[in-house]
């Protein structure tokens, strides 16, 4: 199994997750998640298969995402929305983003990667 490693080689954060796969010989295709952002369309099915609300997938310590105010602009935003302005640039992304086409994670905590991809 092939994971699929969305990240950014600046985060901290990516680098450990990265670390941990080299660590563990877990085989990922890595995508610079500013370089090739995800679609709305594959930001909706990452949403739709990690159990998680559509709000978790956003860079909330990041810079745009203070700069552009997007808490209010979420607030009352649908799965749809919130999918949209995903899309419009990678950096409002929280990463890493790491699937197997049906689980995904979000972030890094090893004990949750362990759980999932070992």
């Amino acid at each position: 199994m092939t994971l699929t490693f969305y990240w950014y080689p600046n985060c901290g954060t990516c680098k450990k997750a990265k670390k941990w796969f080299d660590d563990h010989n877990i085989d990922y295709t890595s995508i610079h998640i500013v370089e090739d952002t995800p679609s709305k369309e594959e930001l909706l099915g990452l949403i739709a298969n990690s159990d998680l609300p559509a709000k978790k997938f956003f860079n909330t310590s990041g810079k745009k995402y203070r700069e552009l105010n997007i808490k209010e602009k979420i607030k009352d935003a649908s799965t749809e929305e919130m999918a949209e302005t995903l899309a419009s640039d990678g950096m409002l992304i929280k990463r890493p983003i790491v699937t197997d086409g049906s689980k995904v994670t979000v972030g890094f905590k090893e004990e949750t990667f362990q759980e999932n991809w070992l």
